[in-house]
């Protein structure tokens, strides 16, 4: 008996030390794996990146819209741009003079109430009832390319309308400065204030593929490293 009990015992032991190295073993690789990450975002800081040192200071200067609709349905992805083009009428008339996104970020703030308003409306227009909630936050955006420019990944401010339940697919764009206004029917020259590095990124991205999708992993690993 004793001799089953001191065998037990080093069964015990041996399987509690193989569990130890193995918790040391994945410990070690995640600490490895965030030095890795840590050493690519130092990397960027330091401005090897060109394209990631320009993409990094833009959303100093954008707003952008993320429209998110009821449900994936062909009528509610429909309803949501007419909701989209409501918004972005109703958010242009608060931000055409505004001259830096603290401007444009105080007046739709101060608009919300209307902004929901006229989102409302075009659903009422529509036969529909669905709530509209509106606010501003901060969320990370990936890399997006559209008509006539190209917008990096990066975390923005955003103007977010969710429309009832809000689990359809989203859409994209920008509130200030107006780069999205064509698609609710208005022009301009949405991009004379950015810094001429800024304008040229967003302006000819399709010249900056490689480095922009290696700054979409980069922005992806820190928000990996947020949380």
């Amino acid at each position: 008996m004793k001799e089953q009990r001191e065998h037990k015992r080093g069964r015990r032991i041996t399987w509690l030390a193989r569990a130890a190295t193995h918790g040391l073993a994945r410990a070690a690789t995640h600490r490895l794996a965030r030095a890795a990450a840590c050493g690519l975002i130092l990397a960027a800081s330091l401005g090897w990146l060109r394209a990631a040192g320009t993409a990094e200071l833009l959303p100093e200067n954008i707003l952008r819209l993320h429209v998110v609709a009821n449900s994936d349905s062909q009528e509610d992805q429909s309803l949501k741009l007419l909701v989209r083009d409501a918004v972005l009428e109703e958010a242009s008339r608060w931000c055409a003079g505004a001259e830096s996104l603290e401007a444009a970020n105080r007046e739709i703030c101060t608009h919300l109430e209307g902004i929901t308003r006229a989102a409302e409306k075009t659903l009422r227009e529509q036969g529909r009832g669905e709530e509209v909630r509106a606010w501003v936050t901060e969320e990370f955006f990936p890399t997006r390319e559209y008509e006539g420019f190209v917008l990096p990944a990066g975390r923005y401010r955003a103007l977010r309308v969710s429309i009832g339940k809000g689990e359809g697919h989203n859409w994209w764009c920008v509130v200030f400065p107006g780069l999205c206004l064509p698609a609710a029917g208005e022009g301009g020259e949405p991009l004379a204030e950015l810094p001429e590095g800024q304008r040229e990124l967003i302006e000819n991205g399709g010249r900056y593929k490689v480095e922009l999708k290696v700054t979409e992993l980069y922005q992806k690993l820190r928000e990996w490293m947020r949380g």
